[in-house]
């Protein structure tokens, strides 16, 4: 048998646990990766730290994590064609049916038959990319050609995930003199910033409360306001007094929330994005601007990814990453909760490219 190290969700309100698992084989229409890059997400925290069992069966313990992946192809299972051994790949996470009408869209996130499913996506109850191998349905693979793939892997989710809150909100910010908001600089709202920036012509606003992660968002053509008492009154003055066509709140508690549709426009859209506390926020018709739309979204599909993955090969995004050894991926999960990222902590168990 030939064994691997993997980063393994054991139990329930329980730290993961680094271990020797035997290294797994592809299955018809599979494809198994050389792990290149494995990102370690806010959410793998949420579901080992804060979910409690019968929350979410598709993604009960015990399965290996990382639903951030990118690799290198190192065989091919049974049917499967139009794949060159040793090329790159970025991995889309989520996994669906397969047929029904959201599946065939490429909308795994919101597959009508969920409940048929085993697990969730790929390091949401399957066996993820938290490891030095990972089996992976060949329809979930994305080409990086030539670019690397260890930054890349955070693009699956890091990256995806606001793409896919961006273009639903193109149609208030593809016209001249617009403003977007982004509330929260982590690894996803850093890549908010770019990805505005590479998709509109709109003013950015970006706001955090970590000086560092504003100067890095001031880096990418930002205009950064500080958290505080008066967050608001100089988004506002930004924007001349009207507000924000499009906020995206990356941090979803209840502050952010209030921060986000108090600098909202007339006829704006507000994105929840960040999945947050559970907290909930006041509304009333008086308080709230016309016509504006208050929305929540999740992840995106293979379709925008492979949009994603092309803005990458050409240099227009590039994700703020740290890396760290297989050996010293439990470490990563500590600093992510200890809030010491900055960007995404990629865990790259064969080393760099």
């Amino acid at each position: 048998m030939t064994t691997m190290k993997a980063v393994r969700f054991t139990a329930y309100k329980t730290f993961p646990e680094l271990k020797e698992i035997e290294r797994p084989a592809p299955g018809p229409g599979e494809v198994l990766l050389k792990v290149a890059g494995a990102g370690a997400c806010h959410s793998d925290v949420a579901v080992y730290d804060e979910f409690e069992p019968g929350m979410n069966p598709l993604v009960d313990p015990e399965y290996t994590l990382g639903h951030e992946t990118s690799g290198w192809v190192e065989e091919l299972g049974e049917g499967v064609t139009g794949f060159e051994v040793g090329s790159a790949q970025l991995v889309y996470g989520p996994v669906g049916c397969g047929h029904c009408p959201a599946c065939s869209r490429g909308q795994d996130t919101y597959c009508q038959n969920v409940a048929e499913m085993d697990y969730a996506g790929i390091g949401l109850g399957r066996d993820g990319g938290m490891a030095e191998y990972v089996t992976v349905p060949a329809r979930n693979l994305v080409p990086l050609g030539d670019a690397d793939p260890v930054p890349a892997s955070a693009l699956a989710d890091a990256g995806l995930t606001p793409y896919h809150a961006i273009k639903l909100a193109l149609p208030r910010l593809n016209r001249a003199g617009a403003y977007a908001l982004v509330v929260g600089l982590g690894g996803l709202g850093l890549m908010a910033v770019q990805i505005l920036k590479a998709l509109t012509g709109a003013t950015v606003i970006a706001t955090d409360m970590k000086p560092e992660a504003m100067a890095e968002a001031e880096k990418y053509g930002a205009v950064t306001v500080p958290s505080g008492e008066d967050q608001v009154a100089r988004i506002r003055e930004i924007t001349g007094g009207r507000g924000v066509d499009a906020a995206f709140d990356f941090v979803g508690i209840a502050a952010t929330a209030r921060a986000a549709l108090d600098s909202a426009a007339v006829q704006s859209r507000v994105t929840i994005v960040g999945i947050g506390n559970g907290s909930t926020i006041d509304w009333s018709f008086l308080s709230t601007p016309y016509e504006a739309e208050l929305v929540t979204t999740y992840w995106g599909t293979v379709e925008e990814l492979h949009e994603l993955a092309g803005l990458y090969r050409d240099g227009k995004v590039e994700p703020l990453y740290t890396t760290y050894a297989m050996d010293g991926a439990l470490q990563a999960y500590r600093d992510l909760q200890d809030g010491k990222i900055s960007g995404r902590a990629v865990v790259v168990p064969h080393g760099q490219a």
